[in-house]
């Protein structure tokens, strides 16, 4: 189903704050021929809490039209049941091939909660369904086995780093009787997630989503040459050298894990302009360091690239 680098757009907006379909167009055209595995769009990096349902409609057709059937497209889906259930019909309208259901709003639920959520959902689809474990939406072991059991559920994604809780849920995933014998993945979803890869891998969970392939696919397609290919001296130099120094300078301010990406493509040339509130812009020094580690990063694969 999915395979590679997946890469995850940001979603353009214009000065007068409306979505910027053909620089969307553009920048998703950019990394389907940079050799992106899937695109997954009006996700996290998408800014998907800050899209209203004709936005997120437009967004998605627009993916879908980009990619031309290259690889598969997943959309964000989640929120309130309603709202979600909106997003996963609007999804397969625009020709989207799976959803990525990330957490309900706000409220810390139980894991039979999620269940019923995860459940109401897909039951509003035909598309497979990856889940989203991040968050307010935590899955305790036979919650997630009771999830991955449902026919339209095709991959569990994990951003909470917690790996004793995620070793737990593969090995029994993997185990089920039923959930083991179904074509489905795990992904690693933690932020700048190659900072986590071998890490995940060391648990048996080897596809992840790659944020920086947005603005330096060169970089994040070079990671994954070596981590898949063993080569731990380019993985180490890459992490060390890049990888490290930009999930320090996301720490420093909450919702830089989307602010800095947007900032990074706009550094590269192509104007996808600003984040919605309540993200915040980085600061000129924020980005001024920005600049320097992506030319650190590019200058570490450039023998590569050279070759």
């Amino acid at each position: 189903m999915l395979d590679g680098v997946l890469f995850f757009p940001v979603t353009p907006f214009t000065s007068e704050d409306s979505v910027d379909l053909p620089i969307l167009s553009e920048h998703v055209r950019r990394g389907v021929e940079s050799g992106a595995g899937g695109v997954f769009v009006a996700c996290g990096t998408g800014e998907f809490h800050a899209l209203e349902p004709g936005e997120y409609a437009d967004v998605v057709r627009t993916a879908v039209q980009a990619t031309g059937g290259r690889v598969p497209v997943f959309a964000g889906a989640g929120g309130s049941l309603p709202l979600a259930r909106a997003f996963a019909r609007a999804a397969a309208q625009a020709g989207a091939d799976g959803l990525l259901l990330m957490p309900p709003y706000l409220v810390q639920a139980p894991p039979a909660g999620l269940v019923a959520y995860v459940r109401e959902v897909t039951a509003a689809t035909e598309l497979p369904v990856v889940v989203y474990q991040r968050g307010n939406a935590r899955f305790d072991v036979a919650s997630a086995v009771a999830v991955v059991r449902m026919p339209r559920v095709a991959g569990f994604k994990d951003g909470l780093g917690d790996l004793d809780l995620l070793s737990r849920i593969v090995t029994a995933v993997r185990a089920d009787a039923v959930a083991g014998t179904k074509d489905f993945r795990f992904f690693n979803g933690m932020p700048t997630a190659e900072g986590t890869v071998p890490a995940y891998r060391g648990i048996g969970v080897d596809l992840y989503s790659s944020a920086v392939f947005c603005f330096a696919p060169e970089i994040s397609l070079a990671f994954h040459r070596a981590v898949t290919s063993g080569d731990d001296k380019t993985v180490q130099a890459l992490l060390a050298g890049f990888f490290h120094p930009l999930i320090a300078l996301r720490e420093r301010t909450p919702g830089y894990a989307v602010s800095l990406v947007k900032a990074a493509v706009r550094l590269g040339g192509l104007d996808v302009g600003g984040v919605r509130p309540p993200l915040t812009e980085p600061s000129p020094a924020d980005l001024a360091e920005l600049a320097r580690i992506v030319a650190a990063g590019r200058a570490l694969v450039a023998p590569e690239a050279s070759r």
